[in-house]
C-alpha cells in the first residue's frame, strides 16, 4: 500500500479499494462450514459482530435518528421499560427462534450475532456520550454506518451463517419466492412503523442510515477483497 502511494498510485488505489463490490467475496478466513469454529476465525467474526453494535451505539448516540432496526428496539424498550441493547437481544432471540419452521439452517453466526451485537451496543452506550449539535451528531452518523458496514462485511465473509434478519429474509424469499429485495424492504418498513408507534426514536438519521448501509456493505466488501481474498484460481483447486 505504501509503495502505491509513492509511486503515485495512491489515489487510484484508495478509489479501487472503496468500490463498492458487487459480490461477497471468499476470503483466507471464510469458513467451509457453518459450524467452524477455527479460534482465529472466532475472533475475525466476533470483532466484525462488535463493530456493528458499536455503529448502532454511535447511531443512537447520534441524536439524530435511530436505524429502522433500532427504531423498533428503542420502540419495545420504552414499552417495557428495558435498555434498547436488552430489547435487541429478545428481538434477535425471538427471530433466531423462528428459524425453526423457517427451516433455515443455523450456524454458529447468527448465535454469535445475537449475543455480541447487542453486548456491544450496551458497551458504546455506557461510554459514548450522546450528542446535542447536529454537527457533531452527523459525524457520529457517518461513523456509525461506516462501522455497522464494515462489520457487516467482515461478520458475513466469516462464512458462518447470515444474522437473525438476514436469515429471515432469505428463509421468506425461499419459502415464497419473492424477491429478497422486495421482503427486506417489506420487514424494514413494517419494524419501522411498529417502532415509531411505540415511541422508537427516529429521525434524519433513520432515513440516511436506510439509503446509505448498503453501499457501505458493499464498501466494507471490497476492503475485505482487498485484505484477503482468495485468488480465482486457488478457490478451484
Amino acid at each position: 500500500m505504501c509503495v502505491a502511494f509513492l509511486d503515485g498510485e495512491g489515489p487510484l488505489f484508495m478509489l479501487k479499494f472503496l468500490q463498492p463490490s458487487r459480490t461477497i467475496p471468499r476470503t483466507t478466513w471464510t469458513a467451509e462450514s457453518r459450524w467452524d469454529m477455527a479460534l482465529s476465525r472466532l475472533l475475525i467474526l466476533v470483532f466484525g459482530l462488535f463493530l456493528f453494535g458499536i455503529g448502532e451505539s454511535l447511531y443512537i448516540q447520534s441524536n439524530l435518528g435511530n436505524s429502522p432496526w433500532a427504531v423498533f428496539a428503542d420502540g419495545v424498550a420504552k414499552l417495557t421499560g428495558t435498555t434498547i441493547a436488552w430489547s435487541t437481544l429478545v428481538i434477535s432471540c425471538v427471530i433466531v427462534l423462528l428459524w425453526i419452521p423457517l427451516k433455515e439452517k443455523y450456524g454458529i453466526g447468527p448465535i454469535a450475532n445475537t449475543l455480541v451485537v447487542p453486548w456491544a451496543m450496551n458497551v458504546g452506550l455506557t461510554f459514548i456520550p450522546r450528542q446535542e449539535s447536529i454537527v457533531n451528531g452527523a459525524v457520529f452518523l457517518v461513523i456509525g454506518i461506516a462501522c455497522v458496514g464494515l462489520g457487516s462485511a467482515i461478520y458475513i465473509t466469516c462464512g458462518l451463517g447470515a444474522g437473525p434478519r438476514q436469515g429471515m429474509m432469505t428463509a421468506l424469499h425461499r419459502i415464497t419466492g419473492i424477491r429478497v429485495a422486495r421482503i427486506a424492504t417489506s420487514i424494514e418498513v413494517v419494524v419501522f412503523t411498529l417502532g415509531v408507534l411505540m415511541g422508537g426514536k427516529y429521525g434524519i438519521g433513520t432515513l440516511v442510515f436506510a439509503l446509505c448501509i448498503g453501499p457501505a456493505v458493499a464498501i466494507g466488501f471490497s476492503i475485505m477483497r482487498e485484505i484477503g481474498e482468495i485468488p480465482a484460481n486457488d478457490q478451484h483447486a
